[in-house]
């Protein structure tokens, strides 16, 4: 059995206009001055509590955390931000979850609500047999998402990997004791990936999945 675990926002899917724009609408209702792009999406992969917490240490993280989960879903429905998939993710999971002895799963700081909503959009609903949200688990970087993932599937450590953008994915996959691969195309940059732990990273989709047959994948995918 072959686990491999995605992160979604940075990953899978290219949400940063709409978390900018969620978390300076939360900050400027809560009369704070919002954080820059950057400082927005350094802490994408978190959970939202804690993520609050490190962009205000000081402030009020529990309510700025509803006062963003509110505007995310006000703009979600507003035409002007959209949430595309990264070039070639579903074309690489259509093919993933199409194998014998190969499961997927997700691993996410998002709420099991948006994972539920980004899984009907695409028709995913039968296609992660795992699924691990900010709602059930500390959060990221501790391995707990990933180590009830392994629980859950079966797969042993050895046969599993974590696909992610950012420095807390990586650091996660290493304390679960699976492998860590990195995407360039995400919001953390590459040296930060190989900082905290990735062994390999890709610059795309097809680069991601030529990674996968030459490694973990390849006796399953030869």
């Amino acid at each position: 059995m072959k686990l491999i675990v995605f992160d979604v926002d940075g990953t899978l899917v290219d949400s940063q206009d709409l978390i900018v724009a969620a978390q300076r609408a939360a900050f400027l209702a809560h009369g704070l001055e919002p954080p820059t792009r950057e400082r927005s999406l350094s802490i994408v992969g978190l959970s939202l509590v804690q993520a609050m917490r490190v962009l205000v240490p000081d402030g009020p993280a529990e309510s700025l955390a509803e006062g963003y989960k509110t505007a995310f879903q006000r703009l979600r429905a507003d035409p002007a931000y959209r949430e595309p998939l990264f070039p070639g993710a579903a074309e690489l999971l259509a093919e993933l979850s199409g194998r014998d002895e190969v499961v997927l799963g997700i691993a996410t700081g998002k709420s099991r609500r948006g994972v539920a909503h980004l899984l009907a959009r695409h028709g995913w609903e039968r296609v992660f047999a795992t699924i691990q949200t900010a709602d059930d688990h500390p959060s990221k970087p501790h391995p707990a998402m990933l180590e009830q993932a392994l629980a859950e599937t079966g797969a042993a450590p050895r046969d599993s990997v974590m696909i992610g953008d950012s420095t807390f994915d990586m650091a996660m996959a290493r304390a679960a004791g699976i492998g860590a691969v990195g995407v360039s195309w995400g919001y953390h940059r590459p040296e930060a990936l190989r900082e905290t732990g990735a062994e390999a990273i890709v610059g795309s989709y097809r680069e991601l999945r030529d990674h996968l047959r030459r490694t973990i994948l390849a006796k399953t995918l030869a």
